[in-house]
């Protein structure tokens, strides 16, 4: 599979004056919830979405299937608004 990385332009920042995490891209901003953020951590450009379950796998106790589904919708749900490059 394809590492997966943001897009230009898009990173995750730590939004100091309101104390939370934020995906920053171009005219927009998300606010991951928790769950998204474990994810969101992990995207550097060298795991594939093979390699991020793997790591949440080893971190959580929750059957492996349940990970991957949930990783791979919220991914293509960000990637369909351009969070990945």
């Amino acid at each position: 599979m394809t590492p997966i990385r943001f897009a230009p332009g898009v990173r995750l920042h730590h939004d100091r004056a309101r104390d939370r995490w934020v995906v920053m891209a171009p005219e927009r901003m998300f606010v991951p919830d928790d769950t998204a953020l474990e994810v969101l951590r992990l995207v550097d450009g060298a795991r594939d979405e093979a390699a991020i379950v793997e790591a949440l796998a080893a971190r959580f106790d929750a059957p492996r299937a349940v990970i991957a589904a949930d990783v791979g919708a919220m991914l293509a749900d960000l990637a369909e608004k351009g969070v990945f490059a």
